[in-house]
């Protein structure tokens, strides 16, 4: 299986990632993405023990918070 990071696709298969597969896919570390979520940016399913991400929040994520740029 390759990973994520380098080719920007979701696992096959899937539709949640954990923490870690999040931070992976999107660039950014685990303890970001505990920020993010903490601050109402991200929001984890936590229908399990652990908090579970959807592939359609992780999609939706960079979309909702993009600003253009100010030149």
């Amino acid at each position: 299986m390759k990973n994520t990071s380098e080719t920007n696709e979701f696992p096959k298969g899937k539709l949640a990632l954990s923490r870690h597969e999040a931070a992976a896919t999107l660039g950014i570390s685990a303890v970001s993405i505990d920020r993010l979520v903490k601050r109402g940016l991200l929001r984890p399913s936590m229908a399990f023990r652990r908090p579970l991400f959807p592939i359609w929040e992780i999609e939706r994520f960079p979309r909702d918070t993009s600003q253009p740029i100010k030149l």
